[in-house]
């Protein structure tokens, strides 16, 4: 069946769209990334030690950026870019009351992956510890 010029038109609508909802994204992906890349990034959100312990933080119940800042003394606008980068990749869903925005985990299963590496981490922590080659020191 051949293109109609609707379609066309409407699939580069589609594409003007994706490219501009990524514009402001915290990182680029590949023009047509796998499923092995997006698991990669999706480890790499948690791979920040920052946005790790303000994963654990929120999954212990709601907090504000200010609690957050406070509880890992680290300077509340770079706890705000972690908590952006933590939202936009659908960790953390957020809810105002009046001026106040606080953060909760958008899913538990979230909390579970974190347990569950922390699990697998007994026994093997000082090969990890270790390993250079995920530091990039090889």
């Amino acid at each position: 069946m051949p293109l109609q010029l609707s379609h066309i038109s409407q699939f580069v609508c589609i594409l003007r769209g994706v490219a501009g909802s990524t514009l402001n994204a915290p990182f680029r992906l590949p023009v047509a990334p796998g499923e092995a890349d997006l698991i990669a990034k999706y480890f790499r959100v948690l791979g920040d030690p920052t946005r790790l312990r303000i994963v654990e933080l929120v999954s212990e119940g709601e907090r504000s950026v200010g609690e957050l800042a406070q509880l890992l003394g680290v300077p509340q606008p770079k706890v705000s870019n972690h908590l952006a980068c933590l939202r936009w990749c659908g960790f953390v869903i957020t809810r105002r009351e009046q001026r106040t925005i606080y953060y909760r985990l958008a899913d538990e299963r979230v909390a579970a992956v974190v347990e569950l590496a922390r699990e697998l981490l007994h026994g093997n922590a000082e090969h990890v510890a270790a390993c250079q080659q995920v530091d990039g020191q090889s």
